[in-house]
């Protein structure tokens, strides 16, 4: 016999049933709460539906009623009830590893991710609601690591996503994904791929250049030319090798290295001492602009490749440094023992002002300036003996 509100109120300790399952508990000390028995898979299951008189008998037959229509459909409304409760991201990347767990072949892949997600993102996001995580939320988490660690980043992002998508599947999230990359993150973050991690190349003390520059010297071979061409210039690598003699102007002894082969994407005007001149050698007779100054001996057309210079300082014993390195040996010696202005010492570098005020006053590239610099170089490179390499300005 169905429940009334009267009899709901007035019922005397025990269990009062409305139909199809719904009970009304009432307890020696009176109070009374809404149950809801059903079987699934054979067990048999109470479904709590809350407090009377919180929850009224018409409220009871509604939650009994989808309840039911979740079972009907092969659901159950405990299983939900308890996906539905609130997880922090920390216990839905938890929950996520266990059940990958049994599938990973190596046990390291659970460590991997359980490492790096308390390394990199518990500490940001781990108690905030998993339904709640927002995009700055994810992006707070990766941008301390997205320049320094950008593998290590890009697989904190996907595991991100991963667990995010896991309370999507559960039901207890809804909406886009902040985690993804296209078309959401990519439009925020630069790509992984164009990324790199701060890499110091191993350089020669500035002290040793003299008698390295020395040793060079006995070498032949236009490999050998065109490290020490790269040194006295602190030049990049790559754009030594890719040089054109229509790049080169003997005369002004200017070297021109167009926009498209500099790093930062602008044009470039080197100085050129006459002791980086001599390391170019005698242009050939009806050579094109295009023809490379630094040419293959081997591969006519093609510029050195870009181990040529690196089996150099290998052949003199040098694997302790590298070609990029005497970039920085240029540095710490300007630097150090010069009293040339730090722009110039950068602007000889080609590297970008990142200072936007003082950016807005270097007009010009310093060329002049960068001129007395290299000179100041050439000279001390081309010392053989082992005195202080101090240059004065006067």
């Amino acid at each position: 016999m169905a429940l009334s509100a009267r009899k709901a109120e007035t019922a005397k300790p025990g269990r009062h049933g409305d139909g199809r399952g719904l009970f009304l508990y009432v307890k020696p000390t009176g109070a009374r709460s809404w149950v809801l028995r059903y079987q699934v898979q054979g067990r048999r299951r109470d479904l709590g539906l809350g407090p009377y008189p919180d929850v009224s008998l018409a409220m009871a037959r509604e939650r009994a009623s989808e309840a039911r229509r979740l079972i009907a459909l092969g659901d159950d409304p405990i299983a939900k009830k308890k996906q539905a409760k609130p997880k922090t991201f920390r216990d839905a990347a938890l929950e996520l590893i266990e059940s990958k767990r049994p599938g990973w072949k190596n046990a390291k892949h659970a460590a991997q991710w359980t490492s790096t997600l308390e390394a990199y993102v518990f500490p940001k996001i781990g108690q905030v609601q998993v339904a709640k995580v927002e995009t700055a939320d994810v992006i707070g988490a990766l941008t301390p690591i997205w320049s320094k660690k950008p593998e290590t980043a890009n697989r904190v992002r996907q595991r991100v996503e991963a667990v995010i998508d896991y309370a999507t599947a559960l039901g207890i999230r809804s909406g886009d994904n902040p985690a993804r990359w296209r078309g959401h993150l990519d439009h925020l973050l630069p790509k992984p791929t164009k990324v790199r991690a701060v890499q110091h190349h191993p350089a020669l003390p500035h002290a040793e250049i003299g008698a390295f520059m020395a040793d060079l010297s006995e070498r032949t071979g236009i490999a050998s030319r065109a490290l020490a061409f790269t040194i006295l210039t602190a030049a990049r690598s790559g754009e030594t090798r890719g040089m054109a003699w229509g790049e080169v102007d003997l005369d002004a002894k200017l070297w021109t290295i167009p926009a498209e082969r500099m790093k930062a994407g602008k044009e470039h005007r080197v100085p050129l001492s006459d002791a980086a001149i001599e390391c170019l050698g005698k242009r050939p007779q009806q050579a094109e602009k295009s023809a490379f100054v630094f040419g293959s001996e081997t591969k006519p057309g093609k510029s050195i490749s870009d181990m040529s210079m690196t089996a150099v300082l290998r052949r003199m014993g040098r694997d302790g440094i590298t070609v990029h390195g005497f970039r920085s040996t240029f540095r710490d010696w300007a630097g150090e023992t010069t009293g040339f202005p730090r722009e110039v010492i950068e602007a000889a570098l080609a590297h970008g002002i990142k200072d936007k005020a003082e950016a807005a006053y270097a007009r010009s590239d310093l060329f002049d300036k960068r001129r007395k610099l290299m000179e100041a170089w050439a000279t001390v490179a081309s010392a053989r003996d082992f005195a202080p390499n101090v240059v004065s300005l006067s």
